[in-house]
């Protein structure tokens, strides 16, 4: 289509400068009116993208920290096993319903894997599988920040294409209208 390669990235189609729009028009095989809707169908197939990126985003970056507290309650119960003292806590039940527990031998922790599964692990397992999934959560994250930032500059491309693309069109006219005689 253009000069710049087209590649993807994770699914994710690069979008490609026009530099020149009369061969760009030509090599697509599109009139100016086609390459415009194409164009803005194509925004509105990053926008999508975009927003689905937006949400993974922010399960990951509500995942983080609930992954951290887990480290750190796990941690506690650990410390607190060497002491021969009880650990008194306060926890949710149910929503806004709270409940006091005292724990006085935690060799072993339950964490909630999700689909209705709650799985039963030593301390330890329970401190290396919480740190596995935090080190490939902030990976996760990092991955769709890169992505994000490819799909805006991608947005950017096909929006300054789009200009490009009606600035000449308008240009053209312009052209046509002043080199066709005027009837008066």
């Amino acid at each position: 289509m253009a000069a710049a390669c087209l590649t993807e990235r994770r699914g994710i189609p690069a979008a490609s400068f026009v530099q020149d729009v009369q061969s760009y028009l030509n090599q697509s095989g599109l009139g100016v009116n086609s390459s415009l809707a194409f164009l803005q169908e194509r925004l509105q197939q990053y926008r999508v993208v975009e927003m689905k990126l937006l949400a993974q985003q922010r399960d990951l970056q509500a995942k983080i920290p609930d992954i951290e507290k887990c480290l750190d309650i796990v941690a506690t119960l650990q410390a607190k096993k060497d002491s021969s003292e009880a650990l008194i806590a306060d926890f949710e039940v149910s929503e806004g319903i709270y409940s006091r527990a005292k724990i006085e031998d935690a060799e072993s922790v339950c964490l909630w894997l999700g689909a209705n599964v709650m799985l039963q692990y030593s301390c330890e397992e329970a401190t290396s599988l919480l740190q596995t999934n935090l080190e490939n959560a902030k990976a996760s994250l990092e991955v769709l920040v890169a992505d994000l930032q490819f799909l805006r500059d991608q947005v950017t491309i096909t929006q300054v294409t789009t200009a490009r693309v009606y600035n000449w069109d308008v240009h053209q006219r312009r052209l046509r209208q002043a080199t066709t005689p005027k009837e008066s």
